[in-house]
């Protein structure tokens, strides 16, 4: 799914944390449509995640051994999940029409799909 290990030398360079950059990009710019009540609430909330999700996939990378790299990956996943609960909420309440968080549902499936594949993938290099 990644690049060949020999084509990957900077955590920039793995789909995942393209994609997972690509989704913080679009959370950024559907959340500066909130009410300005909500920017230190569910704002702020939602931009964590999606900042979280890049960051450790980098930091994970950047620790240069597998086991660390498998866990922050997983981190990762958790706060991919938990941006996308946030977005269904937003939808449900109304800071997000039900287009634009439908809008963010591929990208949420792709990426997570890519994350577990990637971990299996690791995990069975151990052997």
């Amino acid at each position: 799914m990644d690049k060949t290990p020999e084509a990957i030398r900077d955590y920039r360079d793995l789909i995942v944390w393209q994609e997972a950059m690509d989704i913080a990009e679009s959370v950024y710019a559907l959340t500066r449509g909130f009410p300005r009540e909500e920017m230190y609430g569910m704002a702020a909330q939602m931009r964590r995640c999606a900042a979280s999700v890049p960051a450790n996939i980098a930091e994970g990378f950047g620790r240069a051994q597998r086991r660390p790299f498998i866990q922050f990956l997983r981190i990762a996943q958790g706060s991919l999940k938990e941006l996308e609960t946030h977005t269904m909420l937003c939808g449900r309440v109304g800071l997000l029409s039900k287009e634009q968080a439908a809008s963010l549902e591929p990208g949420f499936t792709r990426l997570g799909k890519r994350l577990v594949s990637f971990v299996r993938s690791l995990e069975g290099e151990r052997e």
